[in-house]
Protein backbone atom coordinates (compact mmCIF):
# COMPACT_ATOMS: atom_id res chain seq x y z
CA UNK A 1 0.00 0.00 0.00
CA UNK A 2 1.39 3.60 -0.73
CA UNK A 3 1.86 6.11 1.96
CA UNK A 4 2.13 9.81 1.84
CA UNK A 5 4.16 9.82 4.81
CA UNK A 6 6.99 12.32 6.23
CA UNK A 7 10.90 11.40 6.18
CA UNK A 8 12.62 13.35 8.95
CA UNK A 9 15.90 15.29 7.74
CA UNK A 10 18.12 17.85 9.45
CA UNK A 11 20.67 17.84 11.85
CA UNK A 12 20.23 17.05 15.99
CA UNK A 13 17.29 18.93 17.51
CA UNK A 14 16.35 20.62 14.31
CA UNK A 15 14.42 18.79 12.44
CA UNK A 16 12.74 19.31 8.95
CA UNK A 17 10.27 16.79 7.23
CA UNK A 18 10.06 15.98 3.73
CA UNK A 19 6.69 15.23 2.23
CA UNK A 20 7.40 11.32 0.29
CA UNK A 21 4.88 8.62 -1.42
CA UNK A 22 6.72 5.39 -0.51
CA UNK A 23 5.29 2.06 -0.19
CA UNK A 24 4.08 1.49 3.14
CA UNK A 25 6.42 -1.55 4.50
CA UNK A 26 9.53 0.10 3.52
CA UNK A 27 11.69 2.37 5.36
CA UNK A 28 11.82 6.87 5.21
CA UNK A 29 15.29 7.07 5.07
CA UNK A 30 14.98 4.57 1.82
CA UNK A 31 13.92 4.78 -1.90
CA UNK A 32 10.70 6.69 -2.13
CA UNK A 33 8.67 7.10 -5.19
CA UNK A 34 8.27 10.61 -5.73
CA UNK A 35 9.13 14.02 -3.45
CA UNK A 36 5.75 15.65 -3.00
CA UNK A 37 7.12 18.66 -0.60
CA UNK A 38 8.51 19.64 2.39
CA UNK A 39 7.70 20.70 6.17
CA UNK A 40 9.89 22.91 8.95
CA UNK A 41 8.23 22.71 11.89
CA UNK A 42 10.12 25.19 13.91
CA UNK A 43 8.73 27.71 11.72
CA UNK A 44 5.73 26.18 10.48
CA UNK A 45 6.35 26.88 6.84
CA UNK A 46 5.02 24.10 4.01
CA UNK A 47 5.57 24.09 0.76
CA UNK A 48 3.68 20.80 -0.75
CA UNK A 49 2.64 20.45 -4.81
CA UNK A 50 -0.89 20.18 -3.92
CA UNK A 51 -1.88 18.93 -7.50
CA UNK A 52 0.45 16.05 -7.01
CA UNK A 53 -0.88 15.03 -3.42
CA UNK A 54 -4.19 15.09 -4.80
CA UNK A 55 -2.74 12.78 -7.80
CA UNK A 56 -1.43 10.14 -5.68
CA UNK A 57 -4.56 10.40 -2.96
CA UNK A 58 -6.70 9.59 -6.44
CA UNK A 59 -4.66 6.80 -7.57
CA UNK A 60 -5.29 5.56 -3.80
CA UNK A 61 -2.10 6.55 -1.38
CA UNK A 62 -3.38 6.62 1.81
CA UNK A 63 -1.91 9.70 4.17
CA UNK A 64 -0.36 9.40 7.38
CA UNK A 65 -2.54 10.97 10.16
CA UNK A 66 0.46 13.55 10.99
CA UNK A 67 0.10 14.74 7.20
CA UNK A 68 -2.98 14.34 6.94
CA UNK A 69 -3.70 17.51 9.65
CA UNK A 70 -0.95 19.15 7.88
CA UNK A 71 -3.15 18.54 4.72
CA UNK A 72 -6.14 19.89 6.50
CA UNK A 73 -4.70 22.85 7.79
CA UNK A 74 -3.21 23.88 4.79
CA UNK A 75 -6.44 23.22 2.97
CA UNK A 76 -5.68 20.71 0.16
CA UNK A 77 -7.78 17.79 2.30
CA UNK A 78 -11.44 18.66 3.36
CA UNK A 79 -12.51 16.99 6.85
CA UNK A 80 -11.79 17.26 10.20
CA UNK A 81 -8.46 16.73 11.75
CA UNK A 82 -7.33 12.94 13.16
CA UNK A 83 -6.53 12.30 16.72
CA UNK A 84 -3.19 10.93 17.37
CA UNK A 85 -2.51 8.41 19.57
CA UNK A 86 1.03 8.33 21.03
CA UNK A 87 2.51 5.28 22.53
CA UNK A 88 4.17 5.66 25.98
CA UNK A 89 7.02 3.75 26.16
CA UNK A 90 6.60 2.01 30.21
CA UNK A 91 9.77 1.66 32.13
CA UNK A 92 10.93 -1.52 33.26
CA UNK A 93 10.67 -0.69 36.80
CA UNK A 94 7.00 1.01 36.18
CA UNK A 95 5.93 -1.85 35.21
CA UNK A 96 6.44 -3.67 39.33
CA UNK A 97 4.82 -0.67 41.04
CA UNK A 98 1.28 -1.69 39.50
CA UNK A 99 -0.60 -3.64 42.28
CA UNK A 100 -0.61 -7.28 41.62
CA UNK A 101 -3.44 -9.12 39.68
CA UNK A 102 -6.05 -10.34 41.93
CA UNK A 103 -6.90 -14.07 41.10
CA UNK A 104 -10.52 -15.02 41.58
CA UNK A 105 -11.03 -17.34 44.84
CA UNK A 106 -11.09 -21.12 43.63
CA UNK A 107 -14.49 -22.75 44.63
Amino acid sequence: MLMIRFSRIGRKNYPSYRIIVSEKARDTFGTYLELLGNYNPRSKVCNVEKERVLHWISKGAQLSPSVHNLMVIQNIVSGPKIKIKHKKKQKEGEASKEAPKQEAPKA
